[in-house]
């Protein structure tokens, strides 16, 4: 009985590709087998590593594991800023020095922290136990200011709307003027305030002289006027 050609062609064919794959599967297993070649499985257990090299650092150049604890600890530290490098001695004295001249400047007197008075100054005017008193006069930027200071040694309380305040010149013109730091109610037996009141120095062209009135506030019971305040440049 005669095989068809096209049967045995078939067949040839199947062998063909059965022994290629085989081959090709051998082949692929050896080269696999051979990269792997010294790889280790992972140990199950890493824990008992960490301990094999907590015990023997001593043989592994010096290596030791920080606590967690500790860690948390250096790591607050900085946090909180308490872990700072240590100062040098140069650092220390200019520090001690730094802290040695503040005391010095807090502990100066008030008296010596005053400027000195003026030629013509102070210029005062008292009513009702209340005294009004104009320190110094000088010009910057642009503008007269007028050093002031206010006490009431009087058993009442007085209160001032300086939006009421008048200030004139030597020719009697009435000048605008803002204040700074007076205060709006002196109580009885008060210590001394210090405050400012500004004039813009474009009104006071040609002026030598200027005054000042002010009343308290609602009760106008007492009138401060400081006359004669000399401002001439």
């Amino acid at each position: 009985m005669k095989l068809n050609s096209t049967v045995v062609l078939t067949l040839t064919l199947l062998a063909l590709m059965l022994g290629a794959g085989s081959v090709s599967a051998f082949l692929g297993f050896d080269i696999g087998s051979k990269a792997l070649k010294g790889v280790t499985s992972p140990d199950s257990r890493p824990t008992s590593k960490f301990a094999s090299a907590k015990t023997g650092n001593s043989q592994h150049g010096g290596l030791m594991l920080l606590k967690e604890e500790e860690i948390l600890k250096t790591v607050k530290a900085r946090i909180e800023g308490k872990s700072k490098a240590p100062k040098s001695e140069q650092e220390e004295e200019e520090e001690t020095e730094t802290v040695s001249n503040k005391q010095k400047l807090e502990e100066k007197p008030q008296e010596q922290l005053e400027e000195k008075p003026q030629p013509g100054f102070p210029v005062s005017a008292e009513s009702e136990g209340v005294n009004l008193s104009v320190q110094s006069a000088r010009y910057s930027g642009g503008a007269l200011q007028l050093r002031v200071k206010m006490q009431n040694k009087g058993k009442n309380s007085v209160r001032f709307l300086y939006s009421f305040l008048d200030v004139s010149d030597d020719k009697g013109r009435t000048l605008s003027a803002s204040t700074d730091g007076l205060p709006s109610e002196l109580p009885n037996n008060s210590p001394t305030y210090t405050g400012t009141i500004s004039i813009p120095t474009a009104l006071l062209d040609d002026v030598k002289n200027i005054s000042l009135s002010l009343t308290d506030y609602p009760a106008q019971q007492l009138k401060l006027e400081v006359s004669d305040i000399p401002v001439g440049r």
